[in-house]
């Protein structure tokens, strides 16, 4: 549908060549916002929703075409005093999946089992510390610390550590950096990715309130999360603009694709499954958790047998990802709590690499703190030595067995590829290959399928109920979504505030 506009420009990108190293991202694209306009850009992985964003926010090479920024012109006139080196991009902020935390050190250095060891993160900001030195650009001051935090409620968070804040909360707290500076043009890449029923609820409200302070908004979604609040949408497919939407007119129906992961390749990748010959996987009773003031799991009781499969439900904050700490050994405060793991109890001998290797294991955070030199072969090839990347030499047998898991997860093409040069889509399922490559008598999938189009849910779905079809695997599910779980999940523990409800 045409969503032409009489309205001035906002915006405009007209024939545009975007190029990342040598590879052509977009060819002849054309793209306006006009004055008003707040769009969602959908379409299936790497369609180039993200490239599109990095491209508006000037991070990329735009080599042929022509770039408009009506904006930029309409706000140094009406300030005509800003400094000789303002530019564009300080009127802009680009919130992306992975954030850029640095540490009271000034580094970004931080390690993934950082956010459980009490000594060692506090080299982290607090919320704070954090927002507290965040300027906003020159003559907008709409967006301060007080709107934002009742906006996001960040109240409860003030003295948390940055490293400690769960994946929805960390995407609270992005939201509020951005706004504070408060920018003429916010894009957002996949805001709604990990956030909980409530808070995706929410999420229309707070973006309708940011479009209401004058902030044009441009967004990332998935086909069927449009928010309610942008005025326009645009599908993407293979670096073009399928179509154009205004809201009133886009609908998507969800699609219930027939697929079939191959079960004779996936049985022959599992071959003779380690010996699972035990009486629990996982053994709680009574654990508690807390930082400081803050009671983080209490009471909890959680007993796993050999062969089950469980979803880990429950609201952001909720606990599911301290919970989960302990059973991958990444946590030390199981050691002051009655844990067993794999019949052994922690505290009796046994080396954190000793659980380690009885686990594959994926997280929302994981994919932070991979070298970003390492293809994906490597990092699949690293689930071997539970390492967070590979720093030894590659091993043929193993490295071939990982290509094998690449092609069965439909992403083999990129085997040779970087890992930071690669959608982020296909950087999920290649952490999801590299917990499935050593074939553990138990796998952690937590929120395994975000950022993935519903053609890779529903595929991975299938790899991960035919894994379960033909083996004993013991399988932990964390989603926010109903319809991600996979058929052989049967059991359920749901968190509320560090309680088992």
């Amino acid at each position: 549908m045409n969503t032409d506009t009489l309205a001035p420009n906002f915006l405009s990108l007209k024939d545009v060549t975007i190029r990342l190293f040598d590879k052509i991202l977009f060819d002849k694209l054309t793209f306006n916002i006009a004055k008003g306009q707040h769009w969602a850009l959908t379409g299936p992985s790497g369609s180039g929703k993200s490239v599109l964003l990095q491209a508006i926010a000037g991070k990329l090479n735009i080599i042929h075409g022509e770039v408009t920024l009506d904006f930029y012109t309409e706000y140094c006139t009406r300030h005509p005093h800003l400094p000789e080196n303002f530019t564009f991009h300080q009127l802009v902020v680009l919130v992306e999946p992975k954030h850029h935390f640095k540490n009271l050190s000034n580094t970004t250095e931080f390690y993934y089992q950082q956010r459980y060891n009490s000594s060692d993160s506090e080299d982290a900001l607090t919320v704070s510390e954090y927002l507290w030195d965040i300027k906003p650009v020159i003559g907008n001051d709409y967006w301060t610390l007080e709107k934002v935090t009742e906006l996001l409620n960040l109240a409860p968070l003030r003295d948390k550590q940055l490293i400690k804040l769960s994946n929805g909360e960390t995407k609270r707290l992005r939201l509020a950096s951005a706004l504070l500076k408060n920018p003429l043009l916010l894009l957002l890449d996949n805001p709604l990715a990990g956030l909980d029923v409530q808070s995706r609820a929410e999420f229309n409200v707070i973006i309708e309130k940011i479009i209401a302070s004058g902030i044009t908004v441009v967004l990332t979604s998935s086909p069927a999360e449009v928010p309610l609040a942008v005025t326009h949408v645009a599908v993407l497919d293979q670096g073009t603009i399928k179509e154009t939407f205004t809201r009133a007119d886009y609908h998507f129906d969800i699609q219930h694709e027939e697929l079939f992961a191959n079960a004779d390749e996936v049985k022959a990748l599992i071959g003779e499954q380690a010996n699972v010959d035990f009486n629990h996987i996982i053994n709680m009773q009574n654990v508690n958790i807390r930082y400081g003031d803050n009671i983080v799991l209490q009471n909890v009781n959680w007993e796993v047998k050999p062969g089950e499969r469980w979803a880990l439900l429950g609201a952001n904050g909720a606990g599911k990802s301290t919970l989960l700490s302990l059973v991958n050994g990444d946590n030390p405060q199981a050691y002051a709590n009655h844990i067993v793991l794999f019949d052994k109890r922690r505290g009796s001998g046994e080396s954190i690499w000793d659980i380690k290797k009885k686990i594959g294991f994926v997280s929302p955070e994981l994919y932070q703190y991979f070298p970003a030199d390492n293809s994906c072969l490597q990092v699949i090839e690293s689930g071997y030595y539970d390492t967070i990347g590979l720093f030894r030499q590659s091993n043929k047998t193993l490295s071939d067995k990982a290509l094998q898991w690449m092609k069965v997860l439909e992403i083999g093409k990129y085997a040779r590829v970087p890992l930071r040069n690669i959608p982020a889509a296909v950087q999920r399922l290649c952490l999801l290959a590299r917990a499935l490559v050593k074939n553990p008598p138990l796998l952690i999938f937590d929120e395994p399928c975000q950022g993935l189009d519903s053609h890779q849910q529903e595929h991975f779905k299938q790899v991960v109920d035919t894994i379960c079809r033909i083996s004993n695997v013991t399988l932990i599910y964390v989603t926010h979504y109903q319809h991600e779980i996979p058929d052989s999940v049967d059991k359920v523990l749901r968190l509320e505030k560090g309680k088992v409800v």
